[in-house]
């Protein structure tokens, strides 16, 4: 089928070139990937993957100083009480919580 229809959008230039370097990188042309998208909307009859907030987010940059240092607290507490996981436990938790 011969592509014929436009599709305009206006986005963040760093989102922009961030994605286009990726998809480059993959030898994926942004219009291609775009198709793809439409397509798996298609397929899914929905967008294909979850938009939903974190279940418990925590940005750093958001919190309040006296939050920041209460969650420091709590981490340096932690660890004094030898209440710790490994690196790989602690990233294989994040990942099945989080599905990724």
């Amino acid at each position: 089928m011969a592509k014929s229809a436009n599709l305009y959008a206006r986005i963040e230039p760093e989102v922009k070139e961030q994605a286009e370097a990726i998809l480059g990188a993959l030898g994926i042309p942004a219009s291609n990937a775009i198709t793809m998208f439409y397509k798996q909307i298609i397929l899914q009859n929905g967008i294909p993957f979850e938009v939903k907030l974190p279940e418990h987010p925590m940005n750093a940059a958001l919190m309040t100083p006296e939050q920041m240092d209460a969650e420091l607290e709590k981490g340096y507490a932690s660890m004094k009480a030898k209440d710790t996981v490994s690196l790989n436990e602690a990233f294989t938790g994040i990942r099945r919580k989080y599905g990724v």
